[in-house]
Protein backbone atom coordinates (compact mmCIF):
# COMPACT_ATOMS: atom_id res chain seq x y z
CA UNK A 1 0.00 0.00 0.00
CA UNK A 2 2.94 2.43 0.92
CA UNK A 3 4.26 1.69 -2.74
CA UNK A 4 1.06 2.92 -4.19
CA UNK A 5 1.33 6.27 -2.49
CA UNK A 6 4.72 6.65 -3.32
CA UNK A 7 4.35 7.01 -6.93
CA UNK A 8 1.01 9.17 -6.49
CA UNK A 9 2.11 12.20 -8.70
CA UNK A 10 2.30 15.33 -6.35
CA UNK A 11 2.79 17.82 -8.89
CA UNK A 12 3.53 18.18 -12.44
CA UNK A 13 4.46 20.96 -14.83
CA UNK A 14 4.42 21.47 -18.76
CA UNK A 15 4.05 23.88 -21.86
CA UNK A 16 1.66 23.82 -24.43
CA UNK A 17 3.47 25.54 -27.35
CA UNK A 18 1.55 27.98 -29.75
CA UNK A 19 -0.77 31.02 -29.20
CA UNK A 20 -3.38 30.35 -26.09
CA UNK A 21 -6.23 28.68 -27.41
CA UNK A 22 -9.62 29.12 -25.84
CA UNK A 23 -12.73 26.61 -25.40
CA UNK A 24 -15.39 27.15 -28.60
CA UNK A 25 -18.80 26.88 -28.14
CA UNK A 26 -20.11 23.41 -29.37
CA UNK A 27 -21.70 23.65 -32.95
CA UNK A 28 -24.95 22.51 -34.48
CA UNK A 29 -25.81 20.90 -37.79
CA UNK A 30 -29.53 19.84 -38.72
CA UNK A 31 -30.41 16.33 -40.67
CA UNK A 32 -33.92 16.41 -41.06
CA UNK A 33 -35.61 17.07 -38.21
CA UNK A 34 -32.70 15.88 -35.95
CA UNK A 35 -29.90 18.73 -34.43
CA UNK A 36 -26.29 17.14 -34.22
CA UNK A 37 -23.95 18.48 -31.44
CA UNK A 38 -20.42 18.59 -32.34
CA UNK A 39 -17.05 19.68 -31.27
CA UNK A 40 -15.37 22.51 -33.77
CA UNK A 41 -12.45 20.34 -35.00
CA UNK A 42 -10.21 23.79 -33.64
CA UNK A 43 -11.12 22.76 -30.44
CA UNK A 44 -10.49 18.88 -30.66
CA UNK A 45 -6.56 19.66 -32.20
CA UNK A 46 -5.98 22.06 -29.62
CA UNK A 47 -7.13 19.38 -26.53
CA UNK A 48 -5.52 16.47 -28.03
CA UNK A 49 -2.05 18.74 -28.05
CA UNK A 50 -2.39 19.26 -24.48
CA UNK A 51 -3.35 15.67 -23.55
CA UNK A 52 0.39 14.95 -25.83
CA UNK A 53 2.15 17.34 -24.29
CA UNK A 54 0.50 16.22 -20.63
CA UNK A 55 1.64 12.35 -21.57
CA UNK A 56 4.98 13.49 -22.29
CA UNK A 57 5.74 15.19 -18.86
CA UNK A 58 4.04 13.04 -16.92
CA UNK A 59 5.16 9.77 -18.44
CA UNK A 60 1.60 8.12 -17.86
CA UNK A 61 1.17 9.04 -14.34
CA UNK A 62 -1.76 10.26 -12.84
CA UNK A 63 -3.36 12.27 -10.06
CA UNK A 64 -5.21 9.54 -6.99
CA UNK A 65 -8.88 9.83 -7.21
CA UNK A 66 -9.04 11.73 -3.97
CA UNK A 67 -7.03 14.47 -4.67
CA UNK A 68 -8.05 17.97 -4.15
CA UNK A 69 -6.18 19.83 -7.20
CA UNK A 70 -4.39 23.38 -7.61
CA UNK A 71 -4.23 24.39 -11.11
CA UNK A 72 -1.81 27.66 -12.34
CA UNK A 73 -2.54 28.38 -16.13
CA UNK A 74 -0.04 30.92 -17.58
CA UNK A 75 -1.18 32.18 -21.32
CA UNK A 76 2.01 33.89 -22.70
CA UNK A 77 0.78 35.48 -25.84
CA UNK A 78 2.59 36.67 -28.85
CA UNK A 79 3.64 40.34 -29.25
CA UNK A 80 2.31 42.11 -31.75
CA UNK A 81 4.70 42.89 -35.13
CA UNK A 82 3.65 45.94 -35.23
CA UNK A 83 4.52 47.32 -32.29
CA UNK A 84 6.80 49.98 -31.02
CA UNK A 85 10.04 49.16 -29.32
CA UNK A 86 9.02 51.38 -26.22
CA UNK A 87 5.67 49.42 -25.91
CA UNK A 88 7.17 45.68 -26.81
CA UNK A 89 9.68 46.57 -24.05
CA UNK A 90 6.14 47.20 -21.79
CA UNK A 91 5.08 43.91 -22.87
CA UNK A 92 8.13 41.62 -22.27
CA UNK A 93 8.29 43.45 -18.21
CA UNK A 94 4.79 42.56 -17.69
CA UNK A 95 3.97 46.12 -17.29
CA UNK A 96 1.32 46.07 -20.87
CA UNK A 97 -1.11 42.78 -20.99
CA UNK A 98 -3.19 40.59 -23.22
CA UNK A 99 -6.92 42.09 -22.96
CA UNK A 100 -8.02 39.94 -26.50
CA UNK A 101 -9.45 36.56 -26.84
CA UNK A 102 -9.42 34.15 -26.21
CA UNK A 103 -11.26 35.12 -22.42
CA UNK A 104 -9.17 33.48 -19.36
CA UNK A 105 -12.35 31.40 -18.69
CA UNK A 106 -11.76 29.73 -21.79
CA UNK A 107 -7.87 28.83 -21.47
CA UNK A 108 -8.69 27.35 -18.23
CA UNK A 109 -11.85 25.19 -19.06
CA UNK A 110 -10.04 24.06 -23.00
CA UNK A 111 -6.84 22.95 -20.82
CA UNK A 112 -9.00 21.47 -17.69
CA UNK A 113 -11.47 19.83 -19.89
CA UNK A 114 -8.42 18.23 -22.01
CA UNK A 115 -6.98 16.46 -19.00
CA UNK A 116 -10.32 14.36 -18.08
CA UNK A 117 -9.55 11.13 -17.93
CA UNK A 118 -5.53 11.62 -18.76
CA UNK A 119 -4.08 13.64 -15.27
CA UNK A 120 -7.12 13.09 -13.14
CA UNK A 121 -10.45 11.09 -12.92
CA UNK A 122 -12.86 14.13 -13.49
CA UNK A 123 -12.12 18.12 -13.67
CA UNK A 124 -14.38 18.72 -10.77
CA UNK A 125 -11.13 17.52 -8.57
CA UNK A 126 -9.74 21.51 -9.32
CA UNK A 127 -11.07 23.35 -6.18
CA UNK A 128 -8.61 26.10 -6.92
CA UNK A 129 -7.34 27.88 -9.96
CA UNK A 130 -5.66 30.30 -11.49
CA UNK A 131 -5.35 32.00 -15.16
CA UNK A 132 -2.53 34.58 -15.91
CA UNK A 133 -2.35 36.34 -19.50
CA UNK A 134 1.08 38.27 -20.61
CA UNK A 135 3.36 38.46 -23.51
CA UNK A 136 6.09 36.76 -24.51
CA UNK A 137 8.22 36.20 -27.58
CA UNK A 138 7.89 32.49 -26.83
CA UNK A 139 3.61 32.06 -27.08
CA UNK A 140 2.76 29.26 -25.35
CA UNK A 141 0.78 28.07 -22.01
CA UNK A 142 2.54 26.90 -18.99
CA UNK A 143 0.77 24.46 -17.07
CA UNK A 144 1.09 23.65 -13.34
CA UNK A 145 -0.99 21.00 -11.32
CA UNK A 146 -0.49 20.26 -7.69
CA UNK A 147 -2.34 18.35 -4.95
CA UNK A 148 -3.36 20.48 -2.19
CA UNK A 149 -2.58 18.72 0.70
CA UNK A 150 -4.54 18.51 4.08
CA UNK A 151 -2.22 20.07 6.34
CA UNK A 152 -2.61 22.93 3.71
CA UNK A 153 -6.34 23.76 4.23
Amino acid sequence: MEQAEDSAMKQIKFSVPGQPFGKQRPKFSRAGQYVKTYTPDETVSYENLVKLMYQQAAKGKMFSEDAALDVRIIAYYEIPKSISKKKRKAMLEHKIRPTKKPDWDNIGKIICDSLNKVAYRDDSAVVDAQVRKFYSENPRVDVSIRVIGADQI
